[in-house]
């Protein structure tokens, strides 16, 4: 039968009605998303010349900036929503009803890979590890921003203007409501439980009970949410909790491409999705991070973008199940 589930992080609802997926049309299967043109592809090696000036790259070999031989490249978002530079825009006469800021801050993308292909799945384990340890180091570049969100947009149907797999950082002057109302109910929930950490106590719990588990190893644990927003939707917590992904430790690279090779397998091909490492904000006395997949197999309609309330066709403990078969 339908529930509406509340997501302890967030505290936000979410109606999870299982049987929905059985309607006609309701099934879940991806078409594998057309080969990348190399020779168009502005991020692929040897094109180093076709984007802004790098600010940081792996380069195991050494060499000059802006030059083959790097596993890993940043350059500035050649379109930023944010720069350090922006400009103050000019007062409104009723700042209550209209406010406005500059919108200072950072843009960058990350290359994850010099190959020309467009998801993370379609790396190897070791160079996705690589590359999630270039994400720490630029958010530790950016760490006087109030937030600093890396996040990863793969093919058009996630938003993604560009296939090859690259990571988007923003360095934001603010912390997001969203994030904001996790750090509440983290700092809330330790001031209940005399300092107990609201995402482990959820990871031990899970753990225990299995039926959202689906994978664990040596530095992470995969499990389906218990108010999952979407079909398919994971995410990754660390066995050991730590505030910041940024600070030196385990980046569960090998789990999140296992996670991404088994919702391959299981859709017939790699889906359009959304990922980001959900870090500590500003302000943050008590908190752990994670990384958050989310799947495009469903469209957000009314209800959705309405309430803000998510209808999910498809059980977690299900999905979960799927994803261990897989």
């Amino acid at each position: 039968m339908p529930e509406i589930r509340i997501d302890p992080l967030s505290g936000l609802k979410v109606v999870v009605a299982g049987d929905r997926a059985t309607r006609p049309g309701g099934g879940f299967a991806v078409e594998p998303a057309p080969p990348l043109d190399a020779a168009a592809d502005p991020f692929a090696e040897g094109h180093e010349d076709r984007t802004p000036p790098e600010v940081y790259a792996v380069r195991p070999g050494g060499g000059p900036p802006d030059t083959p031989g790097w596993q890993v490249r940043v350059v500035p978002n050649l379109y930023p929503a944010l720069a350090p530079d922006a400009p103050t825009p000019a007062a409104e006469a009723n700042p209550d009803l209209f406010g406005v800021q500059a919108a200072t801050g950072g843009h960058e993308v990350i290359v994850n890979a010099p190959e020309p292909v467009g998801t993370l799945a379609e790396l190897a384990a070791e160079q996705v590890a690589v590359a999630l340890e270039a994400w720490q180091s630029r958010m530790r570049a950016h760490a006087g921003a109030a937030y600093v969100h890396v996040m990863v947009n793969e093919r058009r149907e996630a938003g993604s203007s560009l296939p090859h797999t690259h990571a988007q950082l923003y360095a934001l002057p603010f912390v997001p409501a969203s994030i904001a109302r996790e750090r509440e109910r983290f700092g809330a929930y330790a001031a209940r439980t005399m300092g107990q950490n609201l995402l482990e106590d959820l990871l031990q719990e899970e753990v225990r009970r299995r039926e959202r588990i689906v994978a664990i190893d040596d530095e992470a644990v995969l499990l389906v949410p218990w108010a999952a927003r979407l079909p398919f939707q994971t995410m990754l917590v660390p066995r050991r909790p730590r505030a910041r992904f940024e600070d030196e430790g385990p980046t569960g690279a090998a789990l999140l491409h296992d996670c991404l090779k088994r919702l391959e397998r299981r859709l017939g091909a790699s889906p359009p999705l959304n990922l980001w490492v959900r870090t500590a904000p500003r302000g943050a006395e008590h908190w752990c991070w994670r990384i958050d997949v989310l799947p495009r197999l469903t469209h957000l309609a009314g209800l959705e973008l309405g309430t803000g309330v998510h209808l999910n066709v498809l059980a977690p403990e299900r999905a979960a199940a799927e994803l261990r078969d897989a």
